[in-house]
């Protein structure tokens, strides 16, 4: 996240603009082998709205809409539900 607006300014003579997306907790299989739907409950109870887990969808929807809108540059971009996970 941090290199993000520097790589964005080195790059700019060459044309490449670089964005971050910062994925929140997304309904994948990776929590299927250790609690499953009773885990995805437990993380949901996490989001702030929408109550759910983020969608395979939802972050490619965003990387279209980056690649499509060329004025976005050097940015990150949080795609989390307004989640913000407490330390352990």
């Amino acid at each position: 996240m941090g290199m993000t607006l520097p790589m964005s300014r080195d790059l700019a003579p060459a044309g490449v603009r670089v964005m971050t997306i910062a994925p929140g907790l997304m309904d994948t299989p990776i929590y299927d082998p250790v609690g499953g739907a009773e885990l995805k409950e437990h993380l949901i109870k996490t989001t702030v709205f929408p109550k759910r887990l983020g969608t395979a969808d939802e972050f490619a929807h965003l990387v279209q809409t980056i690649a499509e809108n060329s004025y976005l540059n050097g940015e990150v971009i949080r795609l989390d539900a307004a989640t913000r996970l407490p330390p352990k």
